[in-house]
């Protein structure tokens, strides 16, 4: 995705996601790294970054401010039709900041549970376009990247599972990759995007699925956040930044897509 999603190139690409902090509904650089590590989970958007990039900072932020894990399982929805209730990768990804190597002993334990096949993640840019920012706040990142191709529920559950399995005695980040709606009036898009902000504010994954489907209310990655409620059992959920295109690109506003940033806290 590198040239569509981000610049293709590395002093542009740098240059793009200090510009995501300092935009004006960005959050600002992050001022340190921190060692808190209250956050288990997050939740952040995956559209171009002149579009999302300026919400999903603030979730980098106060990841790199609460303090670095030893690995981030990053998942992401299925845009391209993979074959797989859920599938991993093993191998690293390369981004124009180099590689992002992969949590060996992580990815080894998952693979018991979750197929891996790396072919299916060539053409999916929900989980790469996370990378370059956690290249950004953390020198060397390990990651275990994971598609849903179904977002169901039990699924979900499942999924979440065989996570908090294979990652005992890890310190790690569930990252949820997800849009809200998408292509819808920007006064419609804030209605209904707070229905489901709400439930997941309120850790509730029933009526998060209950909202999505009674209103048809087209989120792609409804099953990443699922998963990362599931797996990281939250003692609360903070909503950092809810935007829209509308807000990042001034175009289009009765055809607008919602952006989500938050985390999960212990």
């Amino acid at each position: 995705m590198a040239g569509r999603f981000y610049p293709a190139k590395k002093d542009d690409l740098l240059a793009n996601i200090r510009d995501c902090f300092n935009h004006p509904i960005g959050p600002g650089l992050p001022k340190r790294i921190g060692s808190d590590r209250m956050i288990s989970a997050a939740i952040a958007p995956h559209a171009g970054y002149m579009a999302s990039g300026m919400n999903a900072a603030h979730t980098y932020k106060r990841i790199a401010e609460d303090g670095l894990p030893d690995a981030y399982i990053v998942i992401g929805p299925d845009h391209v039709g993979v074959p797989f209730e859920a599938v991993m990768c093993d191998e690293d990804f390369m981004t124009p900041l180099g590689p992002c190597k992969i949590h060996e002993e992580i990815a080894a334990k998952l693979k018991r549970t979750i197929p891996c096949n790396c072919g299916a993640h060539r053409y999916e840019h929900s989980i790469e376009v996370q990378i370059p920012f956690l290249q950004f706040i953390d020198k060397d990142p390990k990651i275990v990247p994971i598609i849903m191709g179904d977002q169901s529920k039990s699924t979900a559950e499942r999924l979440a599972h065989a996570i908090k399995e294979a990652c005992k005695g890890r310190d790690v980040i569930v990252i949820a990759s997800s849009d809200m709606s998408h292509y819808i009036p920007k006064e419609d898009a804030e209605r209904l995007n707070t229905m489901v902000l709400r439930k997941i504010e309120e850790m509730d994954v029933d009526g998060m699925y209950s909202v999505i489907e009674s209103k048809k209310i087209s989120v792609c990655g409804f099953g990443p956040m699922a998963t990362a409620i599931f797996e990281s059992e939250p003692s609360r959920v903070e909503i950092l930044k809810y935007s829209d295109s509308w807000d990042s690109l001034r175009y289009d506003v009765m055809s607008v897509v919602g952006y989500l940033s938050a985390v999960m806290c212990r």
